[in-house]
C-alpha cells in the first residue's frame, strides 16, 4: 500500500483531471469504477476529468480523495474557484432559478456568449437529494457551481 501514496500533489499536474485522471489510472481503475468506489455518478467524474468542473463541494471531494487514496487537501489545491465578483448575487441567484425552473437560452451576464447549464443531482450526509444549479459560459470565464 506504500506505493499508492507516493502519488500525491504533484506540482507539475496543473489542473484537477489530470491529477484525477492519472491517479485514477495508477490505481487501475475506468471512470465508472472510481464512480462505484467513490459513491458518485459516472457524469460526474467524467466532468472533473474533462475539466468542466474546477471546484467540487466539500462531500464530493471527500468522496473522491476516499476512491483515490488520497488527502482531500491534494484535490483542494488543485481546483480553481473563478472570482464571479464582477456579477452581481441577485444576477447569479436570478440564474439560478432559472436554471432549476428549466430555462434555455440562457446568455453569460458577463460577455453573453450562451450559458452551458445542467442540475446537478447531488446527496447529503443523510441521503437527502439536493439539486445545484450548475453554469458555465462558453467563451469567458463565468461560471456558476
Amino acid at each position: 500500500m506504500g506505493n499508492v501514496k507516493c502519488l500525491c500533489y504533484n506540482p507539475a499536474m496543473k489542473t484537477l483531471a489530470q491529477f484525477v485522471q492519472t491517479r485514477r489510472d495508477y490505481l487501475g481503475m475506468s471512470p465508472k469504477g472510481l464512480a462505484m468506489v467513490c459513491n458518485l455518478e459516472v457524469s460526474q467524474i467524467e466532468e472533473i476529468e474533462s475539466g468542466k468542473e474546477l471546484f467540487l463541494p466539500v462531500t464530493v471531494r471527500q468522496k473522491l480523495a476516499k476512491g483515490l487514496k488520497c488527502d482531500s487537501k491534494e484535490i483542494k489545491k488543485l481546483e480553481k474557484d473563478f472570482d464571479t465578483n464582477f456579477v452581481s448575487d441577485q444576477i447569479v441567484e436570478s440564474l439560478k432559478e432559472l436554471i432549476l425552473n428549466g430555462a434555455g437560452g440562457l446568455k453569460c451576464p458577463k460577455c453573453g456568449a450562451p450559458l452551458v447549464t445542467r442540475i446537478a443531482k447531488m446527496y447529503d450526509l443523510e441521503d437527502n437529494l439536493m439539486l445545484h444549479p450548475k453554469a458555465h459560459c462558453t467563451k469567458c470565464v463565468f461560471q456558476i457551481h
